[in-house]
């Protein structure tokens, strides 16, 4: 990251190089904070969560009428995607769904916890949370449907 980091000042990029320092910030704070080292699946979570907040901001901004800083959030996304892992696709998260549900014994609803649990560790950097959720909510009721 920090070579992206040099990259962008030396080309001028003032926005990529703001996104990427305040990444490197995030890391370094929650590293301060833990008195650890992360490990690369740390860093991923960390990206992940500013990716989902500027997300939000992006639904925030449009909402109320602000293009402009929509916009900026959204090439603030890009720049730190190039960081996440490869994004799964959706055939791969419905996929992972039905093994969930195989491997929880999910039948209703109710067990979306358990599912839940079963898919974070697997989701976690490599999709977004709230489409899973909605996704599983989904493959429970048509599955408390059939029963």
């Amino acid at each position: 990251m920090q070579a992206e980091i040099t990259a962008a000042m030396r080309s001028g990029a003032a926005l990529r190089r703001d996104t990427l320092r305040m990444a490197e910030s995030a890391i370094y704070n929650a590293e301060k904070r833990d008195r650890r080292t992360y490990s690369d699946d740390d860093v991923a979570g960390i990206l992940a969560r500013e990716v989902k907040t500027r997300r939000e901001s992006v639904e925030a901004f449009r909402k109320g009428g602000r293009e402009d800083l929509a916009t900026k959030e959204d090439a603030e996304i890009a720049n730190l995607s190039e960081f996440l892992p490869q994004q799964l696709a959706e055939e791969e998260i419905a996929a992972l769904i039905a093994e969930a549900v195989a491997a929880t014994g999910a039948t209703t609803p109710k067990d979306m916890g358990r599912v839940m649990g079963w898919l974070a560790p697997r989701t976690r950097g490599r999709a977004d949370g709230r489409i899973v959720s909605q996704a599983v909510t989904a493959a429970l009721s048509n599955a408390g449907a059939e029963t």
